[in-house]
């Protein structure tokens, strides 16, 4: 089955500590979602090794959720890792400033 492409869009994301003092990745600030929506992805980019914590990524995502659970953002696996410079990142969130859902 193929993949809808009107479902994704582009979202900066960017990896942190969460309440637990583990990795994840969450929205930046300034967009759409909430920066303590979950993002299900690649575990690639929760590699501390390769991107350090704060690390900025552009992902395409959707909006999901697991038989009415709580909505969270679900980027496909398979997709590049695009890593966003300050200056993207910024230039980014100017061109997609958006109210919040």
């Amino acid at each position: 089955m193929a993949r809808d492409a009107w479902a994704y869009r582009e979202v900066a994301v960017e990896s942190r500590l969460d309440w637990r003092g583990r990795p994840c990745i969450s929205p930046v600030s300034g967009q759409a979602f909430s920066t303590g929506m979950r993002v299900h992805c690649s575990r690639r980019l929760l590699d501390l090794a390769q991107y350090p914590l704060g690390t900025s990524f552009l992902l395409s995502v959707r909006i999901s959720d697991r038989q009415g659970g709580a909505p969270f953002l679900y980027a496909w696996h398979g997709d590049p890792v695009v890593v966003l410079t300050k200056a993207r990142r910024k230039r980014f969130l100017q061109m997609y400033r958006r109210l919040r859902l």
